[in-house]
């Protein structure tokens, strides 16, 4: 299974010296950390982080990365997407390579 996520706090108060802009980075460096930590295959961009693994171990990492998080507000924002295909491995790059030949083979027609 192949999850995208997203967890941010809020509830932070206002801002700060220390973070003028109001910038969730190191509590979203908390939740990547743990993702990192996990050993499964994952890819972080700059809105999500997928994890490609088994249910249980997929939603214990998102479970984890969201306690990370916990520190950094009152309150916590998680967002997920799944892609639950049995069977199926190496999709977190499998998906992107059959999407780059298809992108090649409309251009070359």
């Amino acid at each position: 299974m192949l999850v995208a996520f997203s967890v941010a706090p809020s509830g932070t108060g206002s801002l700060s010296a220390e973070n003028p802009d109001g910038s969730v980075h190191a509590a979203v460096a908390a939740a990547v950390a743990v993702v990192r930590a996990s050993g499964l295959p994952h890819r972080t961009t700059s809105m999500f982080t997928e994890v490609e693994g088994e249910w249980d171990e997929v939603f214990d990492v998102v479970r984890r990365a969201t306690d990370a998080v916990l520190p950094y507000g009152s309150r916590v924002s998680l967002v997920l997407k799944a892609d639950i295909r049995p069977g199926r491995t190496g999709e977190i790059d499998g998906k992107i390579e059959r999407l780059e030949r298809a992108i090649d083979d409309a251009a070359s027609d």
